[in-house]
């Protein structure tokens, strides 16, 4: 059911991230996305899509330089009628061996502290907990707060859950 998106997903990509952008905290971004921004990056890198167009997920990398080469960040998003059914589990899952089959070895998620539910998600995902960054970004006249997880693709749950640093 999931599938590689084509250019012509640009448009309701564009129109989840930029809910998501312009009514929540959840990014931390204020600038809306274009469709021909999306159409570039759906040209340029991995993007999975729901089938009824709900919802997406991508991976870019983490940070510049070739020492980074093997750690990706990741973009999940649905629409609200998507949440709690599993769709984000399965976008997941996809995006994952994609990137491992890509020769990938970690990947990386950014996700606002306030929102309990996706860390919750990526602890359930097996990703753990390495960084906890107090007010390292704004938004909407407020600080946020910046929760970084991991996860070693390819590896087993436990062996993730040992890097869990949260304290």
């Amino acid at each position: 059911m999931i599938r590689d998106a084509t250019a012509e997903d640009a448009g309701w990509i564009a129109d989840i991230w930029n809910d998501v952008i312009a009514n929540s905290q959840i990014t931390f971004t204020t600038t809306l996305k274009t469709h021909a921004e999306m159409a570039q990056m759906i040209a340029d890198r991995v993007v999975l899509v729901l089938p009824d167009q709900t919802g997406f997920a991508t991976f870019g990398p983490f940070r510049g330089g070739p020492g980074y080469s093997a750690t990706v960040e990741h973009t999940i998003l649905l629409a609200d009628r998507a949440q709690g059914r599993g769709q984000g589990a399965a976008l997941l899952s996809a995006l994952e061996a994609r990137a491992a089959a890509a020769g990938h070895h970690i990947m990386v998620a950014g996700i606002n502290g306030a929102n309990a539910g996706a860390i919750a998600f990526h602890r359930a995902m097996g990703f753990a907990q390495v960084a906890h960054m107090p007010e390292v970004g704004r938004k909407n006249d407020a600080w946020l707060d910046l929760i970084l997880m991991q996860k070693r693709l390819g590896a087993t749950d436990s062996a993730n859950a040992t890097r869990d640093d949260t304290v």
